[in-house]
């Protein structure tokens, strides 16, 4: 029995066809299989669409930035829905797809990144890693982001934590036939 499935919109309860409402009207104009995943709790999908649709539009973070913080909580959680549709958004984003690529394999990125793009990387893996950062690391993400944007770095990787966690509990596919993450 497959675990993600589609809640055709008939069967729908009415707080569920509101959320989808409220994605579809927002900047994601559709209800992605994360959220149709959630939809089994209309509230929570209904928070989750609010606050992620602030972190992954609204934040002082360029796209390159936001997008390379989502791709190594991916590849963290090796959540392949995830990582298959941001990898296009990131080159997309300008971030170099040596460095996407770089990440996919498990290899190290810094040689093609800019200043700004190791300290959201070192960041977000010692984040993932250790459950903590240093000082080091805390200080070159401040330096880079300033205070603004350090803090939502921290709530972009906590946000797609829920989101890669949702996915792979859900075993949504990998959009497309794309090839899956080893």
């Amino acid at each position: 029995m497959p675990r993600f499935t589609e809640i055709p919109p008939e069967q729908m309860t009415d707080a569920q066809r509101t959320v989808c409402a409220q994605l579809v009207a927002g900047k994601r104009g559709r209800v992605p299989p994360p959220f149709q995943a959630l939809l089994a709790s209309p509230e929570l999908c209904g928070r989750a669409q609010a606050l992620g649709e602030f972190l992954r539009y609204d934040t002082s973070l360029p796209p390159r930035l936001s997008e390379l913080a989502i791709l190594v909580t991916a590849r963290f959680w090796t959540a392949q829905y995830e990582w298959h549709v941001h990898a296009m958004m990131a080159e997309k984003g300008g971030l170099d797809p040596r460095i996407i690529s770089a990440i996919a394999e498990k290899r190290d990125p810094l040689p093609w990144m800019k200043d700004d793009e190791r300290a959201v990387y070192a960041f977000a893996r010692t984040l993932h890693e250790t459950r903590n950062v240093d000082d080091a690391t805390y200080a070159a993400a401040l330096r880079q982001l300033g205070a603004r944007g350090t803090v939502e770095l921290v709530g972009l990787l906590g946000y797609y934590t829920l989101i890669s966690m949702t996915l792979n509990v859900y075993e949504v596919p990998v959009p497309g036939g794309g090839q899956p993450l080893a």
